[in-house]
């Protein structure tokens, strides 16, 4: 099942910047990300991440559903991206859209994908009318090929500690105000950018390596990286238009 149209589609980047295997042909056919797939390393794997208040995750603010669940209501400001990174490959995912405000659309984000085996992440808190969370670690975990879970990976506030335009937000995530960002007439870039790394094992069992490697490069603020390449990529996309 694609996305339901009620759900507005936003524009997508996605930046495959380090690749950690041998590059192969896309095996995986399945390009929904409410259709069930089973992988191998370097394949194409399609998912989505839906931003919406977050009672609107769950049934009868009980249980939580999969934005793929039809019994969700999900409607109205809510909206998807959708991605298709490559398998075990570190990337960086990113909204180039300068008009998407995810506090106006209800704050949070869940990750997700398949039907009859349906992954989704716990709601996490990206924006409110006060502060912005803008760098997310994203972990696909994966089993004989089969997507199992999605974490969101938190470092704490040590990246931020000692800047003054961040503020900490219980004691796991670095915020910025509002306030400061371009969107709202400030002068930072408060676009959203989500490390996405694999564990677990592919369809051949073949084990995932990214996950690994970024918890050993964190340490070198691989980030920070990243958002520099994706300033300077997304400045050079914007020049054809």
């Amino acid at each position: 099942m694609a996305i339901r149209s009620r759900l507005p589609a936003l524009f997508i980047v996605v930046f495959s910047v380090i690749s950690l295997g041998e590059s192969r042909s896309d095996t995986n056919k399945v390009f929904s990300p409410c259709s069930d797939a089973r992988v191998q390393k370097s394949d194409g794997f399609t998912f989505g991440i839906a931003f919406a208040a977050r009672t609107a995750f769950s049934l009868n603010n009980s249980v939580e559903l999969s934005p793929c669940d039809r019994r969700l209501s999900l409607s109205g400001n809510s909206q998807v991206a959708v991605f298709r990174p490559k398998v075990d490959e570190i990337s960086l995912l990113t909204i180039n859209n300068s008009n998407f405000l995810p506090d106006t659309v209800g704050g949070y984000m869940v990750a997700f994908a398949g039907r009859k085996y349906a992954a989704r992440s716990v709601p996490a808190f990206v924006a409110n009318n006060t502060f912005i969370v803008t760098s997310f670690t994203l972990v696909q975990e994966f089993k004989k090929g089969r997507l199992q879970n999605l974490y969101w990976k938190r470092d704490g506030c040590a990246q931020c500690s000692q800047k003054s335009n961040f503020v900490c937000l219980n004691n796991q995530d670095c915020a910025i105000r509002t306030s400061n960002c371009k969107t709202r007439g400030g002068s930072v870039d408060c676009s959203i950018g989500i490390q996405l790394a694999f564990s677990g094992t592919d369809k051949h069992e073949s084990v995932f390596n990214s996950w690994y490697e970024v918890k050993n490069l964190r340490q070198y603020s691989l980030f920070g990286l990243y958002s520099n390449l994706r300033d300077s990529l997304t400045s050079q996309y914007n020049s054809f238009f």
